[in-house]
């Protein structure tokens, strides 16, 4: 490894966690990662995201905080990251805003809810979401989360093909009459068709949310259809397909208005007026001072390194890229006597349903990570078994076509995969392990 990011004081000031942070680089380098939601930074990214704006205090927005100091680093961070965000995208800014600040896509989701949504009790609003095993998020309604817990979701799911069951979508807004529908998954291998999602919720008056955690990248890069022209808001994380730092951003249109949300409201308590305010506008509170104090400024220095990074066409064509690798190791795993749900993948992820071999997600995840395959079990549509074994893996490619591997690898891994599966003793694993490692060694991700 080359390692281009050294440490020298960290390995002065506390060995022992240099030691363990070197352990994790090599766990990088050697490991094959077909984790869906991660991928690796750029070394420009690391390096933004260990600047000294980690020293600096920021509650509120540009021109507008609480903590003076702001004006040479921290509001035009946060205004070049806006406006890099809005241009990726091709937004115009006088429709669009974004907020750069959540610290987590789940923070960013529970910020929109909390803003927009009265919470379950009196005169409660109704939302629809994706169900967790059919795909969705936890934070899409499911009832552990808080936003199953806070808020009145209905679920829908997936249809015999495996793809989003559309006409169960209509039957139930046209049931619950819901004020918001979230679209968007964390383990869906198929296109999100958000205009038909648009149609719906015009048809029956519901504002229109797009979760882009695991696409946005593929958005960006031009490779799947994009949510703006159908939605009035649309979240994502800045880690998984955009490569950037762990956090997330907020967009919501300014040209739409709402009346302000009542005390019911839990983000904002003090809009009981009956005044028309911007979605853009209601989601900044909910975000501050509804739900965080001052933001990360590194993360946001680092989010707009990455937004940067992704406005190549270097960029476009890794988005590309991802796309059929994840084609190709599709196609050959069903080769191999695998069943994905869906049939196949049109993104980066596909969700494989271990039942026909009869082994469960939790045992085959771990015998692929000895075999230094790194992926995690997922639950499949209507999964018998609980969440803490699964019924299924996913896998996704971004991290590996981030390192360069392309199809010739990808029926490698699939191969492997196979025979992990179908022969899990030490020797074979051990086997596998080595090929693996020699494998990754030829290509290592950025900076390593």
């Amino acid at each position: 490894m080359k390692n281009l990011l050294k440490y020298p004081n960290l390995k002065k000031t506390d060995p022992e966690i240099a030691g363990i942070n070197t352990s994790e680089e090599k766990r990088q380098f050697l490991y094959a990662n077909f984790i869906a939601s991660e991928n690796y930074a750029s070394p420009a990214v690391r390096e933004a995201s260990s600047s000294v704006a980690t020293n600096k205090y920021s509650e509120g927005y540009p021109s507008k905080r609480y903590y003076k100091g702001n004006d040479v680093a921290i509001d035009p961070v946060e205004i070049l990251a806006q406006k890099r965000a809005l241009k990726l995208f091709q937004l115009d800014e006088e429709q669009w805003g974004v907020n750069v600040q959540p610290a987590s896509g789940s923070e960013a989701n529970m910020a929109v809810y909390g803003s927009l949504l009265k919470a379950k009790g009196q005169n409660e609003d109704i939302a629809l979401g994706m169900r967790l095993d059919f795909g969705g998020h936890l934070t899409h309604g499911f009832h552990v989360s808080f936003s199953g817990k806070f808020f009145h979701f209905e679920q829908y799911g997936l249809d015999k093909s495996g793809r989003i069951n559309y006409e169960e979508i209509e039957i139930l807004a046209q049931k619950f009459q819901p004020k918001l529908i979230v679209c968007g998954a964390s383990a869906y291998s198929r296109v999100v068709e958000f205009d038909k999602f648009g149609a719906i919720a015009k048809k029956y008056g519901a504002l229109l949310m797009a979760d882009i955690a695991h696409i946005a990248g593929l958005i960006a890069g031009g490779v799947h259809p994009s949510p703006f022209p159908h939605c009035d808001i649309v979240t994502t994380t800045t880690h998984k397909t955009l490569r950037g730092p762990r956090g997330a951003m907020i967009f919501a249109r300014k040209d739409k208005t709402l009346e302000t949300a009542s005390k019911t409201s839990p983000l904002n308590r003090n809009l009981n007026s009956k005044k028309q305010k911007s979605l853009f506008d209601l989601i900044n509170s909910g975000v501050f001072p509804g739900l965080q104090g001052g933001p990360h400024n590194q993360q946001t220095m680092a989010i707009a390194v990455c937004l940067k990074e992704a406005d190549t066409s270097k960029f476009r064509n890794y988005a590309s890229r991802v796309v059929k690798n994840a084609e190709i190791l599709a196609d050959e795993l069903v080769k191999c006597g695998f069943s994905i749900v869906s049939g196949g993948t049109d993104n980066h992820l596909m969700l494989l349903d271990l039942r026909p071999f009869q082994v469960n997600g939790e045992d085959v995840s771990q015998w692929l990570y000895l075999a230094g395959i790194v992926t995690n079990k997922n639950a499949v549509p209507n999964d018998p078994l609980p969440p803490q074994q699964a019924s299924g893996i996913r896998l996704g490619t971004p991290a590996m076509t981030t390192r360069g591997m392309g199809p010739k690898e990808m029926k490698m891994f699939a191969k492997w995969i196979h025979s992990a599966v179908t022969d899990h003793s030490d020797k074979n694993l051990e086997n596998i392990k080595k090929r693996v490692r020699d494998l990754c060694k030829n290509f290592p991700p950025p900076g390593f």
